[in-house]
């Protein structure tokens, strides 16, 4: 019986439908460290984890065996995806499951920010009524500044132009602007124009440090500043500086450069004591609607990956969308993209007269894989030249 391993408090529905699919399922509340994970990933097939739990080279080194990881959000640069690539273990994610969720939030926060309802809430927690229209506004007519327009930022952009804003976004890649949003030239163009700045950016490496005390400088008086994107995107130093200093009127925070492995875990941040602040623990998707359906698009990947080799939608792989096999099994094929590969895979399977049903080949990057349904079981023999060829990183046979 195959094995999964669900970590970090994953919707239950998704370990039902993996248990419905045969699959032996342990579950466990937190994250877990680099060598806690190596240790609970012994005799494991799938594992699936949120955004605490960092799958790194060494950990795919120690466990070869791994055949699929599900990130169960978003992001996947808790995995080193190319590292994964290399051992042939596939990952999947979710990219839209939780879009809605955080875009009602981010919406949520512009409209709490701008009539200052943390400011007031804290003071009358305090004894203090304070009952005025300072500093308060509308959303009405306000600039929001979308920075990354993908999933996220153009359906905020849609929901913000409902509430009668006007939207300008700035993206490093051509987007189709929707609605009547204004794409800027620079980031600079939409900071020095936006009464709400928000961030949407992506998880990679080089966006580090994206936001930092140039960026806070150039905003608008009185804007305020969202982000639920990546806690390491934003410098959150020049954020208290700004907020402290009268330049900037509020923020909301949802991501932070450090954060705790599990629920309960103490925290600390220099932003606590702001007046016209909004702190959230990275729940921007946490909605038990969002949590539910990324249960099962998730689930789902890894079933068909498991049951059917299919690599749509992995982040890794180059990608195939399979159905059913259409012969007696299915040969399952990724290697190194040389040339030549296709070719030597159909003369193994010739020299034993098997008669191919379907056939596939897709690459990307430095990876290929070609998928081969067979009109007969191909023997030991074929099976061990097939895996022989130059360049095979992985072979599974899937009947």
């Amino acid at each position: 019986m195959p094995k999964a391993l669900l970590l970090e408090n994953i919707h239950p529905d998704a370990a039902k439908s993996l248990r419905d699919h045969g699959f032996e399922v342990e579950t466990m509340k937190g994250a877990l460290s680099e060598d806690e994970l190596i240790d609970a990933l012994d005799g494991v097939d799938l594992v699936g984890v949120r955004s605490k739990t960092n799958v790194t080279a060494r950990v795919l080194d120690a466990r070869p065996t791994l055949s699929a990881i599900g990130c169960f959000c978003i992001g996947t640069n808790q995995v080193d995806l190319a590292h994964a690539g290399k051992r042939g273990i596939a990952v999947f994610n979710a990219p839209y499951s939780n879009t809605r969720s955080v875009v009602e939030l981010v919406i949520c926060d512009i409209i709490c920010l701008m009539r200052r309802i943390p400011a007031h809430t804290h003071h009358i927690k305090h004894g203090l009524w304070d009952k005025s229209a300072s500093g308060s506004h509308e959303v009405r007519g306000k600039t929001l500044g979308i920075i990354g327009y993908g999933n996220i930022g153009s359906q905020l952009s849609v929901l913000a132009e409902a509430l009668g804003m006007r939207v300008v976004f700035y993206d490093i890649e051509e987007k189709l602007a929707l609605g009547n949003a204004h794409r800027c030239d620079t980031l600079n163009e939409l900071l020095e124009q936006s009464d709400a700045v928000t961030l949407h950016v992506d998880g990679r490496k080089s966006n580090t440090g994206f936001f930092g005390e140039d960026q806070f400088a150039h905003m608008k008086q009185d804007a305020i500043f969202i982000n639920l994107s990546r806690g390491f995107v934003a410098d959150l130093g020049a954020l208290k500086q700004h907020l402290d200093s009268g330049h900037l009127s509020g923020a909301a925070v949802d991501v932070f450069p450090v954060e705790p492995k599990k629920s309960g875990d103490p925290f600390e941040t220099s932003l606590a004591n702001e007046d016209n602040m909004i702190l959230t623990p990275h729940i921007g998707g946490s909605t038990l609607e969002a949590q539910e359906s990324i249960g099962h698009f998730v689930s789902q990947r890894l079933e068909d990956y498991w049951f059917k080799g299919s690599t749509s939608l992995s982040v890794n792989l180059p990608q195939i969308n399979l159905g059913e096999c259409k012969g007696v099994c299915r040969i399952a094929h990724l290697h190194d993209n040389l040339p030549g590969v296709l070719a030597h895979v159909n003369h193994v399977l010739g020299e034993e007269n098997i008669n191919v049903s379907f056939q596939s080949l897709a690459t990307e990057g430095e990876l290929g894989y070609v998928v081969t349904d067979v009109a007969q079981t191909p023997s030991g023999a074929t099976l061990e030249a097939l895996r022989n060829i130059e360049g095979t990183i992985r072979m599974r046979v899937i009947s």
